[in-house]
């Protein structure tokens, strides 16, 4: 069928498509479109921000996780002892939640350890593992 399109000079080529739909999405500062195939079609989803409640809930983060991303995106950046005092927690936890947040793309850690290091959200540093 594509080929049909393409011969028709509907489309450029094949898959070119979501590739530039994607860099487009970079382009503007916005998260990557998800792709999907449901229902017999295939649809494009475009999201403002990626980082609600719901969705973080549904990437499997704790309420922790999820109020250290909140505050990310009202104050720009988090550090390890601002984390505690949101959230009420020791350093070694702390510590380990941050790192399974970066570990699951969500936060880019800024600095290698101390007080200078900090945590921002993926999507400020060219988002989903850029």
């Amino acid at each position: 069928m594509a080929d049909v399109f393409y011969k028709a000079g509907l489309i450029e080529a094949w898959g070119r498509g979501t590739i530039k739909i994607i860099k487009e999405c970079k382009k503007a500062g916005l998260p990557e479109p998800e792709f999907k195939e449901e229902f017999g079609g295939f649809p494009v989803y475009f999201y403002k921000d990626i980082f609600t409640e719901e969705n973080l809930g549904e990437m499997g983060l704790n309420e922790r996780q999820i109020k250290a991303v909140l505050y990310i995106k009202e104050k720009e950046k988090i550090t390890n002892k601002e984390y505690q005092e949101i959230t009420g927690i020791k350093k070694r936890q702390s510590s380990e939640d941050l790192k399974d947040l970066e570990e699951k793309g969500i936060f880019h850690k800024v600095g290698t350890t101390g007080k200078g290091t900090y945590y921002v959200l993926r999507s400020t540093k060219g988002a989903n593992g850029a």
